[in-house]
C-alpha cells in the first residue's frame, strides 16, 4: 500500500490523503462521520478503480483517521472546508463524487459550491442535515439544557463508542442545510439506501429525492441492507451505481 500523503490547507489543517492516478473523471470518495479513509468502502472503491485505470482520491477531514485536528472540536463546516480544500488541490477536471452518509451530506455541500465540476454523484445512507433533524430533533429537554449549560452532551451510537455533540456541531450544522432551500444537482445521481439501516431511515432518503431539483435522479433500496452497506452485494452496487452515473456523464 503506498504510503500516505499530506495536503496542509489554508485553515491550517493536514489532511491525510491516498490519490491513485488514472483516467477521468476522478471518482472522490467522501466518508462518514467519525469514519476514515481505510474504511471498506472507500478501499473496496480505490482497487475497483485502480483495476479500471480510474483516477481515484480518498482522503480523512480533519479530526479523523490520520488527518490532524481532534474530532469533538470538528464541525460540518469544517469538514465542508477539508473537502473543498482536497478537491481544489488534488484533482483536475470532471468528478464522481460517492457520498457516504455524513459523506452525503458533504456531497451536497461540494454540488452547491462546485457543481461545475461534478459529472455524477452517488450516495450510501445519505445524511442531509441530520445535525438538525436527527440529533437537535430528538434531543428532550434535558439534554438541550446541557447542551447549553455545559456545551456538549453524549449520544450513544450503534457502531461505535457514543458520539460528543457539541453546540458548536449543532449551531454550525444549522449554518449547512441542504434540505431547507432550493437544491440543484444538474447532473445524474444515484441514492443508494438500506432498508435495515438504523442510522439514516428510508424517509430521510425519500426527502432527498423529492427536494433536489435534478432530471436523473434514481433512489434504490436494498432490502435488509444495514448503515455500513459495505458486504460484497452492496459493494457490487456501489460499483455499479459508479458506473451508471460515469457512463450517463459521457
Amino acid at each position: 500500500m503506498p504510503a500516505t500523503d499530506f495536503l496542509k490547507t489554508a485553515q491550517g489543517r493536514s489532511l491525510a490523503y491516498h490519490k491513485s492516478d488514472g483516467q477521468g473523471p476522478t471518482v472522490v470518495f467522501l466518508g462518514g462521520l467519525k469514519s476514515d479513509m481505510e474504511g471498506t468502502k472507500a478501499v473496496h472503491l480505490e482497487a475497483w478503480c485502480r483495476a479500471r485505470g480510474q483516477a481515484f482520491l480518498r482522503f480523512d477531514y480533519s479530526g479523523h483517521g490520520e488527518s490532524s485536528g481532534v474530532f469533538d472540536e470538528g464541525s460540518i463546516g469544517d469538514w465542508h472546508e477539508d473537502t473543498l480544500a482536497a478537491i481544489d488541490a488534488l484533482t483536475d477536471g470532471p468528478l464522481i463524487v460517492v457520498g457516504s452518509s455524513m459523506g452525503g451530506w458533504q456531497a451536497l455541500l461540494l454540488a452547491r459550491e462546485r457543481a461545475e465540476r461534478i459529472a455524477g454523484m452517488v450516495t450510501i445512507a445519505a445524511a442531509p442535515d441530520f445535525t438538525e433533524d436527527g440529533w437537535w430533533a430528538g434531543f428532550d429537554d434535558a439534554q438541550r439544557r446541557m447542551l447549553e449549560a455545559e456545551g456538549q452532551v453524549a449520544l450513544p451510537s450503534d457502531y461505535m463508542e457514543p458520539y460528543i455533540v457539541t453546540k458548536r456541531m449543532i449551531e454550525d450544522g444549522r449554518n449547512r442545510l441542504v434540505l431547507r432551500a432550493p437544491l440543484s444537482l444538474p447532473f445524474p445521481v444515484r441514492c443508494l439506501q438500506g432498508t435495515a439501516d438504523t442510522a439514516v431511515t428510508t424517509e430521510t432518503a425519500v426527502k432527498l429525492l423529492e427536494h433536489a431539483t435534478c432530471e436523473d435522479m434514481r433512489l434504490l433500496l436494498v432490502k435488509d441492507a444495514d448503515h455500513r452497506f459495505s458486504d460484497g452485494p452492496c459493494l457490487g452496487l456501489i460499483e455499479q451505481a459508479v458506473s451508471d452515473v460515469m457512463e450517463t456523464a459521457a
